[in-house]
């Protein structure tokens, strides 16, 4: 299996999981639509900076794309930042990070029922215990439910959404689909901030909601979108619930949030919904098409044989136009760029 794509995915999670107990600090000093501007905009003009130092990983945005990046920015750049910012202001720091694990549910749920990416049963479980532990963190007796907690589940959905468009585009080079994103996403944030009455913040203020979003966002966004390429939607996002307890510990240790038993609860329950997934093993028989096609990759994965001019060192990771022959065999993968095939009740194609 993809260990390159399993790594990314991992520390994605870790990054992002650390950054939100963080940014609740800053929603109390400057409000949620200023703090979601900041966080997005550092993560787009950062990656602009770095983006010279680094080698393209893939090909360039091109004229087809501009419908889905629009719809990646609307509904994980603009929808998820700000209704977490405000389910932030309305929840414990620990709370809102476990339920950051909905994510993961719901871009298992879009990929399966609108994607058609094979999800058996092992994943179904899992999902189900990550509804359970985000229900035992909501539920606040009665027929009430925490309204942060809502919030902080409708920008789980809309990076659902987020991820499951994203892995259109996975191809590309996700330094440049980050930096975008990042870019058109907090400037309209900051401007409607700055358009519903929101002071400037401090300078140092702004400064540090702008490397926390460098770091948690766009390096984060970075490792996902490699992710994606590698491991598909629904499994990359499966990884990616492991964000929330990286989150949830930081609120403890750093924070001071209580250690309640209704947080123990939802952990163990998330936890055995992690273990679920990334024990998950695929393998069958499967046939490849004749295709061409450019994005990154290297010559160590059992799909990539063909020539290079002098020059290129086909054992490092490279970008560039290149075919596939037709092909039939079996191993274990995922739903990556070159298994993105049908499931039916015979599993051989």
């Amino acid at each position: 299996m993809n260990r390159r794509g399993i790594g990314a995915a991992l520390l994605s999670a870790l990054l992002f999981g650390l950054s939100a107990p963080l940014a609740q600090g800053l929603v109390a000093q400057a409000g949620p639509w200023m703090v979601a501007g900041l966080l997005y905009l550092g993560a787009g003009l950062g990656l602009a900076l770095l983006s010279p130092l680094q080698r393209r990983a893939g090909p360039r945005l091109g004229r087809a794309d501009l419908p889905w990046l629009a719809a990646i920015i609307a509904a994980g750049g603009l929808a998820g930042p700000v209704l977490l910012m405000f389910g932030l202001a309305r929840t414990d720091a620990a709370t809102a990070s476990l339920l950051l694990n909905l994510e993961s549910v719901a871009t298992l749920a879009i990929a399966w029922a609108v994607f058609r990416e094979n999800v058996d049963r092992r994943l179904m479980v899992g999902a189900a215990a990550l509804v359970a532990g985000a229900a035992v963190l909501s539920w606040q007796g009665g027929a009430r439910l925490d309204p942060g907690a809502l919030l902080v589940a409708g920008a789980c959905l809309a990076w659902g959404i987020d991820n499951n468009l994203t892995r259109r585009l996975s191809h590309a080079d996700p330094v440049q689909l980050a930096m975008i994103k990042g870019l058109v996403a907090g400037s309209v944030n900051l401007g409607l901030a700055l358009w519903l009455g929101a002071g400037w913040p401090a300078p140092g203020m702004a400064l540090t909601a702008m490397g926390l979003g460098l770091v948690g966002i766009g390096i984060s966004l970075v490792l996902f979108i490699f992710a994606l390429s590698q491991l598909g939607a629904a499994r990359a996002g499966a990884y990616y619930a492991t964000a929330p307890f990286a989150g949830a510990l930081a609120a403890v240790a750093l924070l001071g949030a209580p250690l309640t038993w209704p947080l123990l609860l939802a952990g163990g329950l998330m936890a055995l919904g992690v273990w679920l997934h990334l024990t998950e093993r695929h393998e069958h028989d499967h046939a490849h098409q004749d295709v061409t096609h450019e994005h990154r990759h290297r010559h160590d994965d059992g799909h990539h044989a063909h020539d290079h001019a002098p020059g290129i060192d086909p054992r490092q990771p490279h970008s560039h136009v290149h075919s596939h022959a037709a092909l039939v065999h079996r191993h274990a993968h995922y739903p990556d760029l070159h298994h993105r095939h049908d499931h039916g009740e015979a599993p051989t194609h």
